[in-house]
């Protein structure tokens, strides 16, 4: 990909990571659109995703530096609570990705449907009273349902932080506590499954793309997740968060006949 290819591939996905609208649906319906209008297919799309994640990552890591900081003394308890969460995304994402060859990771189709899914939860979720608890205190079980809905989102469409934030409101977490368990969460699925792939696309070749240019888009990715991570947390915290879903709902209505329209041509 060309540097500002990547560029503006790093400012969707900066923007979508954290807002709840689905970073991987975004990049999959940019890359398509991209296809449609003239360009190449993008065969190295699965490297440049994954450093952006990384990047997005990194945001976390810094916007969250205190609390993971508490998971080395206070909030050591949360820590097995974490891991265990964490399991059904890494089955999850092993199988559709080894087992499946990543069948539909990259479809721009399934995006188009599930962004109206993702709409509704955070339409639901917003018209849920918000509890009391705090994820230092969870319970196994509602960490692992956290952890199941964040596996859903390994589809295109399904936004990640959107699933695991309605998850921990629906457990009964406050609105600030269920989006801090939602990005700790984010920190070792995104590393191990980006890390993961990163080496194999290395090895196998895929690196079509510049390390140079690979590194503007883990900056620019990094700098505006953390500017989209602060303005998630002041919708949540004012009761607005469904106000994304009047946007995912119309989009997912447009990607879905785009893409029906096409297949019928």
């Amino acid at each position: 990909m060309k540097m500002w290819e990547v560029i503006v591939l790093a400012i969707i996905q900066g923007l979508t990571e954290f807002l709840p609208v689905s970073s991987s649906g975004h990049l999959v319906v940019a890359n398509a659109v991209r296809e449609a209008l003239g360009g190449e297919p993008a065969v190295d799309l699965i490297e440049v995703s994954i450093v952006l994640h990384l990047g997005t990552l990194a945001a976390v890591l810094v916007f969250y530096r205190h609390e993971i900081l508490s998971l080395l003394t206070s909030d050591r308890r949360v820590i097995p609570l974490l891991v265990l969460a964490s399991i059904p995304a890494a089955v999850a994402g092993l199988w559709i990705k080894k087992g499946l060859d990543g069948a539909g990771l990259e479809n721009p189709l399934l995006a188009g449907l599930m962004f109206p899914v993702t709409g509704a939860g955070l339409w639901w979720a917003n018209r849920r009273k918000p509890g009391e608890g705090v994820y230092q205190r969870m319970s196994i079980g509602s960490a692992m349902t956290v952890g199941i809905l964040q596996a859903i989102a390994i589809l295109p469409g399904i936004s990640r932080s959107g699933a695991t934030i309605v998850g921990g409101l629906a457990v009964g977490l406050r609105r600030d506590a269920a989006a801090a368990f939602a990005f700790l969460l984010a920190i070792p699925v995104i590393a191990g499954g980006g890390f993961l792939e990163f080496v194999e696309a290395w090895q196998e070749g895929r690196t079509g793309t510049p390390p140079s240019t690979l590194l503007a888009g883990f900056v620019v990715s990094m700098v505006v997740g953390l500017a989209a991570l602060k303005l998630l947390l002041q919708w949540l915290r004012a009761g607005k968060i469904d106000v994304f879903a009047y946007y995912l709902f119309p989009l997912g209505f447009l990607v879905t006949a785009w893409q029906l329209g096409v297949a019928m041509r």
